[in-house]
């Protein structure tokens, strides 16, 4: 048999046939194998295709033969990737509002190429619009990177802060000065990236939205703060802010109705202790940073629940609620 142009690159282009033509449900007979090999310029018989698909089984490939009828298919079976597994990847990936749209494409390309042709459409069926606030920042993608290379080598780092005005603008906060601080950490919250690093400058731990960091750049100096992480608790700060809001930390008393119990378990964990008040009703007592969104959340959830201490917190809320019967008394 003449070789192809391509024949030394045979066992390759048999692989991506493989992994991007079949699946459980999509097999291809011999002959079918044998004409996209020559279509890809690489010729191929029978006797070689069983020896060379026995190569690949040798290399890892998990290719299925299975008989329907009178004919012979063969398939890729299992995968890397499962299909629920990669549907997964694809969800994550449209609804993180750090990455932006541009970004979400991309990578949402390169998830169906793990899967087959077939699959990747059942993936593109699972990526619809959903009119969700992505991030603007181009560069956050690759901040992560940068963030997470100044902590594995134990440098500081500066960068810009910004926000937004009424015209849409960036607008830098401290008229443009540089933030110097040490990276220790980054941290998922409500679909948000944020760094958490240890300000020397008033020896405190603070966080940073990483889509609104700038022109990250490695300073030549060491971390500062290693004591101060050496006792930090990732899960306890971050359950203790809301919505990533700061505050003074308090032990606060919340007294709920029995229906509340998922909520309270949802936002604090399951290992709060749950304190029985009467056959309706229960509390508990959390560490939380009273801000004026963990307030907000509590008026949020209605009459069902209530702060019942510290006292200087409840007069918190007190405020709170006539400020908002002020405001809004028509």
């Amino acid at each position: 048999m003449a070789k192809g142009p391509n024949q030394k690159l045979k066992l390759l282009y048999l692989m991506k046939i493989f992994m991007e033509e079949t699946d459980e449900q999509h097999g291809l007979t011999m002959p079918q194998l044998i004409e996209k090999l020559n279509a890809y310029g690489v010729n191929a018989d029978r006797k070689t295709l069983y020896m060379d698909m026995e190569e690949l089984r040798t290399f890892g490939l998990d290719i299925i033969s299975e008989q329907d009828g009178r004919k012979w298919y063969y398939y890729v079976g299992a995968r890397d990737f499962e299909l629920p597994e990669l549907k997964l990847l694809v969800d994550s990936v449209q609804s993180s509002k750090f990455i932006t749209d541009r970004k979400s494409k991309e990578l949402i390309h390169k998830i169906e190429s793990l899967a087959s042709r077939h699959d990747a459409k059942k993936l593109q069926r699972q990526v619809f619009i959903t009119g969700r606030v992505k991030t603007m920042n181009e560069s956050i993608y690759y901040n992560v990177d940068r963030l997470h290379e100044a902590i594995a080598t134990d440098s500081q780092i500066r960068f810009k802060y910004y926000q937004w005005n009424v015209n849409k603008e960036m607008e830098l906060r401290r008229d443009g000065q540089w933030y110097q601080t040490s990276p220790w950490g980054l941290m998922w919250d409500d679909e948000n990236y944020y760094l958490v690093a240890y300000n020397s400058a008033d020896g405190t731990i603070r966080h940073y939205r990483v889509d609104k960091m700038l022109n990250i750049e490695t300073v030549d100096e060491r971390r500062e703060g290693k004591q101060e992480f050496k006792e930090f608790d990732m899960p306890h700060y971050t359950k203790s802010l809301f919505g990533m809001f700061g505050g003074e930390e308090r032990k606060v008393t919340i007294k709920a109705s029995n229906d509340m119990v998922g909520v309270m378990i949802d936002r604090f964990g399951k290992d709060i202790i749950i304190i029985p008040e009467d056959e309706d009703h229960f509390s508990i007592n959390v560490n939380v940073a009273v801000s004026e969104q963990f307030i907000g959340w509590i008026i949020a959830l209605g009459e069902n629940v209530k702060i019942t201490g510290p006292d200087d917190v409840v007069k918190q809320m007190q405020q709170a609620a006539k400020r908002l019967v002020e405001q809004y008394l028509v």
